[in-house]
């Protein structure tokens, strides 16, 4: 099959492009296509850990929902966001510099060079690359730095969809307003657009349709509805803030919001789980008395634990695990319930030694050599709930700087990338209530889950957590199918440019 590409570009941020990239991934793999999706450049604390190291979240479900093994051609370049204004970069997969803005513009050749690695690397692999855009098209003062839009639909010669969000108003001026700021050259490349996220009667939107087709000069594509309870990994953790308020008979547990919160799809599981309310936290006065309280993965440690003393967040989390509460912390979350976290470097930017929430006894030393692994561990404790799970085998990742130590663990990590290790992970209370790990993907394990849930006084549903996810892939599939034109869709991407 001759190699072909289709780009997905958005109106704005959060438009829906990556849901969309995801439902055409799947869409076009049930038939029996290699599809390989691709973001040149992504910006997110939100990342998974592949063969190689990391890459944006966002890519990694997307080659799970076309029945591909992730890699970090898949997603080049990544910038994690760090305190004061810089960020981590990471190119194909390892950590490469990290830079303030002003200075990543200027290093812009090398980093272009490294997409159209990936970009030479993955076409010929391909019967359809999928890529995501980043944004805006349109950021008229980045246009001659843009390496996440325009610029590698050019390089692929991938013909466009250009897709806008109607659920947040101005859906003309999205669409239209777009094309109209694009080059000539660049708007022949638009073939179609789709309106996402389309409340009510389809049927109303028909005059909108004329007048998009009209005026923009290329057909619309298809309507798509808001998909509420989607269950598909966000890239973007402003997403986190809706629906999150505890209702009915559902068992509440609080998320604290950190600053630079990151990995927060470790909650996906819990959030999926019809007996539970996910309730995210800013404010000490808003904790309230839930079963649970999780401290979730953060970028840069020491300035979020210096957040939850001056919040009164830390107080109050001790207050409720001496009410017997169980509180949990995942990777920064974890280093944060120890006695302190010392960066004497200042890898994550703040320098020096922050005391921690002392509910585990643990010290917390920050390495400039960062951990990037897929992981399996083996259960070593024995207290609490832990005795259940005594010996069972958990699968994850690791995605850290940092080094503790404590005098009992939790876990041993058992294998690394598939070679056979034995280190200690993790650490719990007397009671096996508090505990934390550096073990991202803690939740995805239905039997852990489910036995955490008990102990907390929640019965967790029957259902596999790998199977919901596939489930909610077929299920975006089907809305394609239902709501665009895919015949059209078959012809942009068979014509390409053509």
């Amino acid at each position: 099959m001759k190699q072909k590409s289709l780009m997905i570009l958005g109106s704005m941020s959060s438009a829906g492009k990556s849901v969309l990239a995801t439902g055409i991934c799947r869409l076009y793999a049930r038939r029996g296509w290699r599809v390989i999706p691709f973001k040149a450049q992504n910006m997110s604390n939100n990342a998974a850990v592949c063969s190689g190291g990391e890459i944006g979240r966002a890519q990694a479900v997307q080659a799970v929902a076309a029945g591909v093994e992730p890699t970090v051609d898949m997603n080049p370049v990544l910038i994690k966001p760090e305190a004061d204004n810089r960020g981590q970069v990471v190119v194909h997969g390892r950590v490469w510099e990290t830079l303030a803005a002003a200075d990543y513009y200027e290093r812009r050749l090398r980093l272009w060079d490294a997409i159209t690695e990936s970009l030479d690397r993955l076409l010929p692999r391909a019967d359809l690359l999928v890529i995501e855009g980043a944004g805006s098209p349109v950021e008229l003062n980045l246009s001659d730095v843009d390496m996440a839009n325009l610029a590698v639909a050019r390089y692929a010669h991938a013909p466009c969809l250009l897709v806008g969000d109607v659920d947040r108003g101005g859906i003309f001026a999205q669409l239209l307003g777009s094309v109209g700021l694009m080059e000539l050259s660049d708007r022949a490349r638009v073939k179609a657009f789709v309106v996402n996220k389309f409340r009510g009667d389809r049927a109303l939107f028909d005059d909108g349709v004329a007048i998009l087709q009209e005026r923009g000069g290329v057909p619309v594509l298809g309507v798509l509805p808001y998909l509420a309870d989607l269950d598909i990994a966000d890239e973007d953790a402003v997403s986190l803030v809706e629906g999150t308020e505890p209702s009915g008979d559902a068992a509440e547990i609080a998320v604290v919001w950190l600053p630079h919160i990151s990995n927060f799809d470790d909650l996906d599981p819990l959030r999926m789980e019809p007996g539970v309310r996910i309730h995210f936290v800013r404010r000490a006065r808003d904790l309230r008395y839930p079963v649970a309280v999780i401290l979730p993965g953060s970028k840069s440690t020491l300035d979020d634990l210096a957040w939850l003393h001056e919040s009164g967040l830390a107080r109050e989390i001790r207050r409720l695990a001496r009410d017997g509460r169980s509180v949990v912390g995942l990777c920064g979350g974890f280093q944060m319930l120890g006695d302190d976290v010392v960066d004497e470097a200042g890898v994550e930017g703040r320098r020096g030694r922050v005391k921690g929430l002392s509910l585990l006894p643990v010290r917390t030393r920050m390495d400039p050599e960062k951990t990037v692994t897929r992981s399996r561990a083996v259960v070593t404790a024995s207290h609490g709930l832990w005795a259940k799970l005594a010996g069972s085998c958990i699968k994850g990742y690791e995605i850290h700087l940092g080094r503790s130590q404590t005098p009992s663990s939790l876990f041993t990590i058992s294998h690394r990338e598939g070679s056979p290790v034995s280190e200690p992970d993790g650490s719990c209370d007397a009671s096996g209530r508090i505990f934390g790990t550096y073990l991202h993907g803690l939740f995805d394990n239905d039997a852990l889950r489910a036995a955490w849930l008990d102990s907390v006084g929640v019965e967790a549903a029957p259902w596999s957590f790998a199977e919901m996810r596939m489930a909610a892939f077929e299920r975006l599939a089907d809305e394609l199918a239902a709501n665009l034109d895919v015949g059209l869709l078959d012809q942009i991407i068979e014509k390409g440019l053509g």
